[in-house]
């Protein structure tokens, strides 16, 4: 399986991939306000890269459980000034992490090269359209309501078929919209809508997913299932639970890793891959 678009090219029989988190905000779970300013959110671009990031992923809007929305402007603000200054110096590519089809239309025309949804595509519905018409690669994941309310209880009859359901509509709607099916990425959405148990449940159950025949992605980085693992510990101390985590999900089918911590999940990553895949 492999992904070519542009000047990029990932072949998943070769490596997991990892996808380093740039939150230019002031409010995300792990990092918010940390690289909210344009020189620490460029500063920390490179940084990423240097530590060994295969793709940026950049957001302007938090989507932490309870988070509210904001303005398509105020996004524009916080990551367009990044995206233009990172796309011509660093030499991987950069994702814009919005469900909103003019933020990820700007930042395309900025210089980023693959959208990340949240919504799967489906909270406006200009974005396949635009995803579509730029020709890039677009991540679809599985949410069960909306940031501000996914979390309150969320019900499930069967998860993993409930989740897979989902994303094979989200992949038909996607192809109909002219997406090409080479360039969609899938990702089960770990803690958007989900509980303590179902996020244990989507990492064992991981491989199930690779019957959509798509690439997989997974987040488990920092999360709060891991915090409450390590006895409810910050999100700044679950870097260690995230290394298993992380090891688990490549083992179990994952082909790109959204992390915060690049230079410590890169080496988990080499670790996991060669005793996967040994000689």
């Amino acid at each position: 399986m492999k992904l070519v678009w542009r000047d990029f090219f990932l072949d998943f029989s070769k490596k997991t991939y990892v996808m380093g988190i740039l939150n230019v905000t002031p409010d995300s779970f792990a990092d918010g306000g940390l690289y909210f300013d344009k020189s620490s959110a460029i500063e920390r671009a490179y940084q990423l890269v240097e530590d060994g990031a295969d793709i940026i992923d950049i957001g302007g809007e938090s989507t932490r459980p309870g988070s509210e929305s904001v303005s398509i402007e105020e996004e524009l603000n916080r990551t367009i000034p990044v995206i233009v200054s990172l796309a011509k110096k660093i030499n991987v590519p950069i994702s814009i992490d919005t469900y909103k089809s003019e933020v990820a239309k700007t930042a395309l025309d900025a210089g980023a090269s693959m959208v990340n949804d949240v919504s799967g595509l489906r909270f406006d519905p200009l974005m396949a359209s635009i995803v579509s018409r730029y020709e890039v690669p677009v991540v679809i994941m599985h949410i069960k309501g909306k940031p501000k309310d996914m979390q309150q209880n969320p019900v499930y009859e069967a998860l993993i078929p409930e989740i897979l359901d989902y994303l094979r509509s989200c992949i038909k709607s996607a192809m109909e919209s002219g997406i090409p099916e080479d360039k969609i990425i899938i990702d089960p959405g770990i803690g958007f809508g989900k509980t303590f148990e179902h996020n244990l449940e989507i990492i064992n159950n991981l491989r199930e997913f690779t019957s959509l025949g798509k690439p997989l992605l997974i987040g488990p980085s920092r999360k709060a299932f891991i915090g409450k693992i390590l006895g409810d510990v910050p999100a700044g101390e679950r870097l260690e639970g995230t290394a298993a985590a992380v090891a688990i999900s490549v083992m179990n089918g994952a082909n790109i890793v959204r992390v915060h911590d690049v230079r410590e999940m890169v080496k988990v990553v080499k670790v996991a891959d060669a005793i996967k895949n040994p000689g």
